[in-house]
């Protein structure tokens, strides 16, 4: 088994590679983002939803995002309404802990927990 000082060496150098990879994959996403706005441009001189080529089938659509600037009126909202199908189903980790922390004798029936270890490695410091 190696020693900790070769696994942690090895953690960071697995790192400093992915943060390499990230890097490239951020710059071809913006090359790609440069080509869909040159595609939208071209559907949107021509009229068109959808452009066939020998290469691929490009498909023009809208898609919507919802988002609020009020959330206590939101909250007011789905309220009234009985509306909590609105919310997406997920759990604010943060707000859950900080809840059952404060309140020790209270859990939802339902609620999962998974609690494991989990590492961080940090470089050593230039003195």
């Amino acid at each position: 088994m190696k020693t900790a000082a070769q696994l942690t060496a090895i953690f960071i150098k697995m790192r400093e590679a992915i943060k390499v990879k990230e890097d490239e994959i951020k710059d071809i996403k913006s090359q790609q983002e440069v080509i869909t706005e040159n595609l939208l441009a071209l559907c949107d001189e021509q009229g068109l939803d959808s452009v066939k080529s020998n290469t691929g089938t490009v498909t023009r659509r809208v898609q919507a995002n919802y988002w609020t600037s009020d959330w206590e009126q939101m909250h007011h909202f789905i309220k009234e309404h009985d509306a909590l199908h609105l919310l997406e189903k997920r759990i604010s980790n943060n707000s859950m802990k900080e809840f059952l922390e404060e309140h020790p004798d209270l859990s939802p029936a339902g609620l999962q927990i998974n609690r494991k270890f989990v590492i961080s490695v940090r470089k050593p410091t230039k003195a």
